[in-house]
Order: C-alpha cells, then sequence, then structure tokens
C-alpha cells in the first residue's frame, strides 16, 4: 500500500477533512523530528531526540507486531501524528486488566504558527473515530501524564473517564477509558472507513 493512501478519513463541520495514512519511518522522520522536539510536545519525552533517534524509534514501532503509527492529514497536509498499540502487551502491561477489543492510543499535533480553533479537539475526534471504524475495537485505553491537564479535557471531551493514576517507568500516568457508546454519545459520531 502507497504511504500516500487514506486508511480513514471523515470531514469535519467547520474544519474540513481530515485523514490518517500509514507513517514512513523513512520519508517522515525529518517531519516528525520537528514535531517530538518542540517545545510544545514536552509530553512525548522526545526533546533531546536527534533525526536518526526518530528514524530510529519509527522504525522500531514499523517493525512491531502490536504497536502502529499514523501520520494525520488536514486538507491533504501532515497535521498530526497517531500511534495505536496494544496495551495487553505494551505500554500498560501488568498495570490494568486487559479486555478483549482494547486499543491505547497516541496521539500529538504538529505545532503551528497559526492555530485553527478547535483543531485539536477535531484532532483527537479523527483518531478516535478512525479507532472505532475497525469493528473488533471496544474500548480505547490511554495514559497521559497525570500533570498533562490540557489532554485530559481532550481527552474527557471525546467520551474518556479517568480511571486512577498508575506509575509506569517513565511517568506518573492517568489511565482512562473510553468505550465506543461513550464516544458516540460525546461526539454524536460513529467510526466509519473510507
Amino acid at each position: 500500500m502507497s504511504t500516500t493512501e487514506p486508511l480513514y478519513s471523515r470531514t469535519d463541520a467547520a474544519l474540513g477533512t481530515f485523514a490518517i495514512r500509514p507513517l514512513d519511518p523513512f520519508s517522515d522522520a525529518e517531519l516528525l523530528h520537528g514535531w517530538v522536539t518542540h517545545p510544545k510536545a514536552a509530553f512525548w519525552m522526545m526533546q533531546d531526540a536527534s533525526l536518526p533517534d526518530v528514524e530510529r524509534e519509527y522504525m522500531k514501532i514499523a517493525a512491531a507486531e502490536h504497536h502502529d503509527a499514523f501520520i494525520g492529514l488536514h486538507e491533504g497536509r501532515p497535521a498530526f501524528l497517531m500511534e495505536r498499540y496494544d496495551p495487553s502487551r505494551l505500554e500498560l502491561v501488568g498495570l490494568y486488566d486487559a479486555q478483549p477489543g482494547d486499543v491505547g492510543m497516541h496521539f500529538l499535533v504538529a505545532p503551528s504558527d497559526t492555530p485553527l480553533h478547535g483543531f485539536t479537539r477535531a484532532v483527537i475526534t479523527t483518531v478516535m473515530a478512525a479507532l472505532f471504524a475497525d469493528p473488533e475495537v471496544r474500548r480505547v485505553v490511554v495514559e497521559p501524564d497525570v500533570n498533562n491537564t490540557a489532554v485530559h479535557a481532550l481527552n474527557e471531551a471525546v467520551g474518556f473517564v479517568p480511571e486512577r493514576p498508575v506509575q509506569k517507568p517513565e511517568k506518573e500516568a492517568l489511565l482512562s477509558f473510553c468505550t465506543r457508546e461513550q464516544f458516540e454519545t460525546a461526539t454524536g459520531l460513529t467510526g466509519a472507513t473510507v
């Protein structure tokens, strides 16, 4: 499959078309490096990463059986990063009771000199809709830093319910869950494929 072919697409009434395509660790590394090392990406924990570090990290994800990375597009231009993983095998192993249909998610909005009102919410809505487009996915699990209050508010806006703090090796995280029904109630949307 071409890396330019979208896997999922949706139109936001106010902000236009959002899509998700596979990430290419080689051709996308320079773009990603600028995103993950930006001061606004402090919670991504890659502030001091070199370009080869970023390339290696996303090559590792591309080769992983239970972890995928994607580039999100807004009106055809790269605008966000999305990662999907199996929380029963990565990130949260032993920290919660995994259920069939669980999927873990990370997202990062690219830095912008001209922010659009509602953009980050449209991004997380797109990410969640794309995850729920897979009929096997029943619940999305996230573990953002307990201090990342901005993302907690965004998570709650799309239906996440915080459960409890959990201690991970790199941070204290707020374990939160969002079922398909909670997402649909919060946003009025359902996941749909291209």
